[in-house]
């Protein structure tokens, strides 16, 4: 069992849990995930973790480094992308119209 930092979880999958299921911690993996990279966190190991959620389902992963003001993008059957210093990233298809913007995470004091 894994815990991301956020993740979202489409309506469709949720209306197939029963209410109990959805007390609790979700028995399924969701669409999208995002890990947030401490200073002390080492970067294997969220590599690790964010190819483990593909392999689980999620359809999108985003491992933010705000150390380094990047973000490794994960799809499913695609090479990790990694943008160098994006001032906004998109969640489309899997989150159509959602922008994250990362002038604040970027910023010093973060």
């Amino acid at each position: 069992m894994r815990s991301p930092d956020a993740s979202w979880v489409s309506r469709e999958r949720l209306a197939n849990l029963t209410a109990e299921q959805k007390q609790r911690f979700l028995p399924m993996c969701p669409d999208f995930v995002i890990e947030l990279r401490s200073p002390s966190d080492p970067l294997t190991p969220l590599e690790t973790k964010m190819r483990e959620y593909l392999e689980n389902g999620a359809r999108l992963g985003w491992l933010l480094d705000p150390g380094e003001k990047k973000i490794h993008v994960y799809q499913p059957e695609e090479n990790v992308r990694i943008l160098e210093n994006p001032q906004k990233v998109s969640g489309d298809p899997v989150l159509q119209g959602f922008v994250l913007d990362l002038k604040s995470i970027w910023e010093p004091g973060f």
